[in-house]
């Protein structure tokens, strides 16, 4: 059975930081492009941020550039999130999730087939 198990959510202050770790029981794990995003009530899941499936090639919501970084380990089957400077707006239930294999690359939540159970990140100002 596939899974994907995430860790280190919290409350932090704003401009604090978090990593969120994603474990993954996956045996292609290496094979797919891993991607974070997030959900506030009431509305859709957003992209946060992508990673080739060897660790070379990040993508990022644009707004999230340089406070975000995204890092893989295939020898751990794990893929983090590490927010910097973080803001109330980020307040968010953060998924990791795992591309369908030979898909490309995609910001779409409907190409990943795998998906964590979501972890809270709570920001207080």
């Amino acid at each position: 059975q596939v899974q994907l198990v995430e860790s280190g959510g919290g409350l932090v202050q704003a401009g604090g930081s978090l990593r969120l770790s994603c474990a993954a029981s996956l045996r292609t794990f290496s094979d797919r492009v891993m991607g974070w995003f997030r959900q506030t009530p009431g509305k859709e899941l957003d992209f946060v941020a992508r990673i080739s499936w060897n660790g070379v090639i990040t993508y990022y919501a644009d707004s999230l550039k340089g406070r975000f970084t995204i890092h893989r380990d295939n020898a751990k089957n794990t893929v983090s999130l590490k927010l910097n400077s973080l803001k109330p707006e980020d307040k968010a239930v953060y998924y990791c999730a795992a591309l369908r294999l030979r898909h490309g690359d995609s910001e779409s939540p409907d190409e990943y087939e795998y998906w964590g159970q979501g972890n809270q990140v709570a920001v207080s100002s």
